[in-house]
């Protein structure tokens, strides 16, 4: 690793950082559509639906959470799509400039951002209704999580943003990523779904996440939930990392 990397990283960082500074229009379209689904399930379909007590909000707030990251990452994507395209790689190839800085600038940009909007998504959950009366520890739990999957979710951003043809293409792998949550126990019990579709639900990801972050703030046990929200975001982190390393020695190649 060169000896300059956390300076070329923190240099580009800067950068990405201004770009988004002059355009903030970025993070708050980030947080715009979370916070209407928000208000929409809470004031349209939360009185019938029915989740076992406590406040539909508290129940909703961690799919949303998640629905905002998914919607945050895909601008990363697009970012780097724009930096690959317009030839920066090749003009940094040529300067005295760790390889892997412009990557993890792009990644820190995100996380910086997406927790920026998340704040925001938290805030008008606040204002309608939202309360825990978890501690900091389960708090700085619930963060630690959401930065694993906010940095799992960049790195396939990553990839994208450097194998993409266009624009709209570097963007467009988040859909999956938004639909994710609708299946699953982000908006309903699973218990009342249809067989193969419950199978689903309670087997992938985004559900054992967001009954981790659910019972974190509602003080409730976490079975084994915690551990295999862990497995999935370290395991989704580790994969994307390694072959986004790779797509990008292969573009620099």
């Amino acid at each position: 690793m060169n000896r300059n990397f956390i300076s070329d990283t923190n240099a580009l960082l800067g950068r990405s950082l201004r770009h988004i500074l002059r355009s903030p229009d970025t993070i708050v379209t980030t947080a715009v559509t979370p916070i209407a689904m928000l208000l929409m399930f809470v004031y349209v379909f939360g009185a019938a639906i029915h989740t076992g007590g406590g406040k539909y909000v508290n129940y909703l707030l961690p799919g949303i959470l998640l629905i905002t990251v998914a919607s945050g990452v895909a601008y990363t994507s697009v970012r780097l799509y724009t930096d690959v395209s317009g030839g920066l790689l090749e003009r940094f190839q040529s300067m005295p400039i760790a390889r892997s800085a412009i990557l993890w600038a792009h990644v820190l940009t995100s996380l910086i951002a997406n927790v920026i909007s998340l704040a925001l998504v938290v805030l008008v959950a606040l204002v309608i209704g939202f309360r825990s009366g978890a501690g900091v520890v389960a708090w700085l739990e619930v963060f630690g999580i959401i930065v694993l999957f906010t940095l799992a979710l960049t790195w396939l951003a990553v990839i994208a943003g450097l194998v993409a043809k266009s624009p709209d293409g570097a963007g467009a792998f988040a859909y999956p990523l938004l639909f994710l949550p609708f299946v699953s126990s982000a908006f309903v019990l699973t218990a009342g779904m249809p067989g193969p579709v419950k199978w689903f639900a309670e087997h992938q990801p985004v559900t054992s996440i967001v009954n981790t972050l659910r019972n974190l703030y509602a003080e409730k046990p976490l079975g084994d939930d915690l551990w295999i929200a862990l497995a999935w975001c370290l395991g989704v982190l580790v994969v994307a990392w390694v072959l986004a390393a790779r797509t990008y020695h292969r573009r620099l190649a």
